[in-house]
């Protein structure tokens, strides 16, 4: 296939995506509401109880009915908040029983990284259908495990990419797809924050990485969700202060960057000791710019056409990102359609960011099948 003809499949591919999320919502808001599909959350941690659980209630098609954690402490607290009866409340240990419970349809693993490939497995084996958090594992032979077990249980596996539900970056996604600025040449994408000492993230044991695994693959993944194109060639450099306590046993910054079949160069950054987060898309008759791009709320776009720019806003009342991760999990289960994101897209990041760090490791650019 010519690269010519290559971007025309995937811009193909990439609108006919966006084309589904609008006629999936427009036809989930034109109908009843089917049952509610039941969610077990895997891990009580910060951002499971403070960003995902309280969205429920802005679901049209999946309710919170279970919850697993190894603090009974937890347990109790977040069972009491949102009604989950004692008997729908499991530790580790006890885990497997969920496949015995009929209110549980989907598993929403949210624990440290090292934790994913493993709850995947169990849940699926389970019979129960799995939203894994990003990064989808800590290998990528871990992700081949993961797609495996969910397809041999005939369960469908999504991975917790929020930000292709939100209405900004849907956005984006359009117009750079579409040459809103003309023809895409280059994407900056820059995601950082300060990292605080003292956790699982700083642990590569459990992290499977630094910057790069965590907060990094936000400026991976969106180069190659606004281009609709995979990387042929990767180069990157790591810029770690050693002697700085936090980066003991992971990196901090890492500048990389992706060359894309058409000819379009992502210029990327993942740090833990600086503050980013936003993107450009630059085409010939001026850019898009995203910031912040992909945080949990305050998305800003604006568009430079010549010398005018314009501030663009995202018409009111569209999905939040959190219930729309949801909602589509549940969507495709009751449809039978497979999610946007599903372990696939984990598993080419995983790829990618293996490729990212021999690159920076060796000196060298890596090449990509």
């Amino acid at each position: 296939m010519t690269g010519s003809s290559r971007r025309q499949v995937l811009g193909a591919i990439g609108g006919g995506s966006i084309a589904l999320l609008a006629a999936a919502r427009t036809s989930a808001q034109s109908r009843p509401p089917a049952r509610k599909l039941g969610y077990a959350i895997v891990g009580l941690g910060y951002y499971a109880t403070q960003q995902i659980m309280p969205q429920f209630r802005n679901c049209r098609h999946s309710r919170l009915v279970a919850l697993v954690s190894g603090t009974p402490e937890k347990l109790a607290r977040y069972g009491a908040e949102y009604g989950v009866p004692a008997r729908n409340r499991y530790d580790y240990k006890s885990f497997d029983r969920i496949r015995d419970n009929p209110d549980i349809d989907i598993v929403y693993v949210v624990l440290p990284n090292n934790m994913h490939a493993e709850y995947t497995i169990r849940a699926a084996r389970a019979g129960k259908h799995v939203m894994c958090e990003k990064p989808m594992a800590v290998s990528v032979a871990e992700c081949q495990a993961m797609i495996a077990a969910c397809r041999a249980a005939g369960r469908k596996l999504m991975i917790g990419y929020r930000s292709r539900f939100e209405p900004h970056n849907r956005l984006a996604i359009e117009l750079a797809r579409k040459g809103e600025v003309g023809p895409t040449r280059v994407i900056i994408a820059q995601h950082g924050f300060d990292a605080k000492p003292n956790q699982w993230r700083l642990d590569r044991r459990m992290a499977g990485g630094g910057s790069m695994m965590d907060i990094g693959i936000y400026s991976l993944n969106a180069a190659r969700y606004l281009t609709g194109e995979e990387p042929v060639s990767v180069t990157a450099v790591d810029s770690t202060d050693r002697r700085d306590p936090r980066f003991a046993s992971v990196e901090d910054r890492v500048s990389f960057q992706l060359t894309f079949p058409s000819g379009i160069i992502a210029d990327c950054l993942s740090s833990y000791s600086s503050n980013h987060n936003g993107y450009r898309v630059a085409g010939t008759e001026g850019h898009i710019d995203l910031e912040p791009a992909t945080s949990y709320t305050g998305q800003r776009m604006s568009i430079r056409r010549g010398d005018q720019t314009s501030v663009r806003t995202v018409p009111p009342g569209d999905v939040n990102q959190f219930a729309g991760q949801l909602d589509h999990l549940s969507q495709c289960v009751i449809d039978g359609t497979d999610p946007i994101v599903g372990g696939e897209e984990g598993l080419a990041d995983l790829r990618l960011i293996e490729a990212v760090y021999r690159a920076a490791r060796e000196g060298r650019a890596v090449r990509l099948g």
